[in-house]
């Protein structure tokens, strides 16, 4: 499984649930109006956490293999697509003020015997004993961490410490040329106690390679 980061929510995987059969999906695409280059993106699955220009750019996501566009989950629910298996579960995004701003969708996703969570917008500052049961054991969890529209940093050491993943990828958070003012990555890794680390360009990962010790902080470079 490859894993690239787009900036924002935004993330594209590339997996091959069964022999001879990759199957692409894409989380969150956002809007040239946040100030970020829109990404060239491909698809089957397309996965939408709420409805806001920075989350829900649909049209920038092209079909992978068909000339029919990517099957769309924008919303809680089970499915299955290409052994690709993807779970829906109900949230808040109110924000870190304390605003209503609706509704947001937590994804589950497995594939190759992996479990990855992509928490979208969430701005709950934990999650309920119904949405951990349902979210269960998790490999690779996919976190906002830039506050204002979401959790802060702090925040985001809770909801991790419920979920205990065992890889961790930062999102939502401030980069060069965003529109959206955000808190930046080195907050984070200053209440993890981390002084400096160096980004990727793309997370490969098998099963095999997910270790039971303490959890990793993977930092992706925005593709």
């Amino acid at each position: 499984m490859n894993i690239f980061w787009h900036g924002q929510s935004c993330f594209e995987i590339i997996t091959t649930p069964a022999k001879n059969s990759q199957v692409r999906i894409v989380i969150d695409p956002f809007s040239g109006e946040i100030g970020l280059r829109v990404p060239k993106l491909e698809a089957d699955i397309l996965l939408v956490s709420h409805s806001h220009y920075d989350h829900n750019n649909i049209k920038a996501v092209s079909p992978h293999t068909s000339i029919f566009p990517p099957f769309l989950i924008s919303g809680p629910g089970e499915y299955e697509i290409k052994n690709v298996f993807i779970q829906g579960i109900d949230s808040w995004h109110d924000n870190c003020r304390g605003q209503e701003r609706g509704e947001n969708t937590i994804y589950t996703i497995e594939a190759e015997d992996l479990k990855l969570c992509h928490l979208g917008d969430l701005g709950q500052k934990e999650l309920t004993e119904e949405q951990l049961e349902k979210i269960a054991e998790v490999d690779i969890l996919m976190i906002p961490i830039g506050g204002t529209y979401t959790i802060s940093a702090k925040e985001a050491l809770k909801i991790m410490s419920q979920i205990e993943p065992k890889i961790i990828i930062p999102m939502h958070y401030f980069l060069p040329k965003l529109k959206i003012k955000l808190d930046g990555l080195d907050k984070f890794l200053k209440l993890l106690g981390i002084k400096s680390i160096t980004s990727e360009n793309k997370l490969s990962i098998k099963k095999k390679d997910i270790s039971s010790e303490e959890a990793k902080i993977i930092v992706l470079k925005p593709r």
